[in-house]
């Protein structure tokens, strides 16, 4: 059994195409797959959407720590997916996922998928070559790229701290290189918070709040940094 964990705020415009696209997949209509949608305070109907989409809903506090964490806490798959609402994961991703699964060598390790943004400007493609970068010299992969991860590794790492920003990175870096591995598939995430806050100054601005929680500024201290290039972003 996989578990795909998506946390939502406001995603009433997607969340049923979202839902859908997991549901469809020959794993879930075999019941290989539950979709657990963890909803952070949405008043645009999101919860009753997906729940009409076959989704399985909880309510947690707002902040993407908290839901995925509550969604890991129902979760009875042996293998957990957790996702962003606005990120869909591009052809072959079942193949490698099963493939890196069935390996009894990664029940201690975790994987992720290559970022990519929909927009076919060479912006977009630049900042997917420095994320590739990143993740290939620093291990430190996001969120927005997947977390493909084994029950028991995750309750091992103590799975997703409560915080209200920086969750994806406090994770991953307790993953030891060796164990995070890139899948052969892409991630593809919307691109409108670029388009919208810039690609130069949004990325600047999120590499200037990961520097301040590198060195010890707590993750509530940076949310108003953060979201002066985020407003209106929906999970």
């Amino acid at each position: 059994m996989l578990s795909v964990i998506i946390p939502v705020l406001n995603a009433a415009g997607r969340i049923s195409d979202e839902i859908g696209r997991w549901l469809e997949t020959d794993d879930a209509q075999e019941g290989g797959v539950e979709v657990i949608v963890v909803d952070g305070g949405s008043d645009d109907g999101t919860p009753d959407l997906a729940r009409l989409a076959g989704a399985r809903v909880l309510a947690a506090p707002k902040g993407r720590g908290s839901q995925m964490a509550a969604g890991a806490a129902a979760a009875t798959g042996d293998w957990m997916l957790f996702v962003h609402a606005d990120t869909r994961l591009g052809p072959g991703w079942q193949t490698v996922a099963k493939r890196f699964m069935a390996d009894e060598a990664n029940r201690f390790r975790a994987a992720y998928f290559r970022f990519a943004l929909d927009d076919a400007s060479e912006a977009a493609r630049r900042l997917e070559r420095i994320v590739a970068w990143r993740c290939r010299v620093l291990g430190l992969p996001y969120g927005d790229q997947g977390l493909l991860i084994g029950a028991g590794y995750y309750e091992k790492l103590g799975g997703f701290e409560p915080i209200p920003l920086m969750e994806d990175v406090a994770l991953v870096r307790k993953i030891p290189n060796h164990r995070l591995q890139a899948l052969h598939a892409d991630a593809v995430t919307s691109a409108v918070r670029y388009q919208h806050g810039g690609y130069v100054l949004r990325p600047a601005r999120n590499l200037l709040c990961l520097a301040l929680y590198f060195i010890g500024v707590p993750p509530a201290g940076l949310v108003e940094l953060y979201e002066g290039s985020n407003r209106g972003r929906k999970r």
